[in-house]
Parts: C-alpha cells; structure tokens; sequence
C-alpha cells in the first residue's frame, strides 16, 4: 500500500499521458440554413425568413452575423438575373428575415453566409426559394 502512495504522483502522471484530451469544438458545417417557407409570393416587398440551425442539437441559433447574402435566378439559368436583399430585425433568436424584390416567378438561389459566435469559420448556406404569383 505505501509502495502505490509512494508511486502515486508517477502513476497520475501516466494516466494523464495514457487519456487522450477531448474538447468539443463545432464547425462551420455543423451548422445549417433552412427556409422557413420554401414559396415566396413575388412582388417588390417579398419577405423571405430563414432558420440557422445548430445541426447536432436541432437548436436556433440566434446571434450569427449575415455579412453576405446574395438572390439570383441560378436554377432557371439566369444567374445574371440578380435582386437586392436587405437585412430586417429579426422577430425571434435564430431566425433572419429579409426583403426584397422578386421581379419574376420561378426559382431563386439564396446564397448565405455568417459568422456565428465561437465558430471560426465561416457558415455558408444556398437555398432555393419559390417566387409564386
């Protein structure tokens, strides 16, 4: 028994080096884009709503900071076809709302991207709306 007290600070110290250390740490593709409503009437005052979800846990994520966003009409071959967007306060943590001008029906690209707090890299996300009559 005193041998093993004796020894103790060496055998902590093994242990030690024998468990490797886990941290968690998230990454930017941990995290997701979701369209709260996949069709969008068209028209010069469309809102469009989008989640960011915390893809592990299913949570909101409220915070993140949209530094990028860009709507084109990419799926139906015009990717030169482009609107703005604006940013417009957010009603609940985790969702981000939008408004902009769907000029013509059909499908638009939603590209993303944002820096969520803790996160190193950049969260990117492209949607596909539907602008409807």
């Amino acid at each position: 028994m005193k041998a093993i007290i004796a020894n103790a600070p060496a055998l902590a110290a093994a242990l030690t080096l024998a468990i490797p250390a886990v941290t968690a740490f998230a990454a930017a593709d941990d995290y997701e884009f979701q369209l709260v409503e996949q069709a969008v009437r068209q028209g010069s005052e469309a809102i469009v709503t989008v989640r960011l979800v915390d893809r592990q846990t299913g949570a909101l994520v409220g915070g993140a900071v949209i530094f990028a966003t860009r709507l084109d009409m990419a799926p139906e071959d015009m990717e030169a076809m482009t609107t703005n967007i604006e940013s417009l306060p957010s009603e609940k943590p985790g969702l981000y709302r939008f408004t902009t001008d769907l000029s013509m029906e059909g499908r638009w690209r939603f590209k993303l991207a944002a820096k969520v707090q803790g996160e190193e890299d950049t969260v990117q996300g492209e949607l596909i709306l539907q602008a409807t009559p």
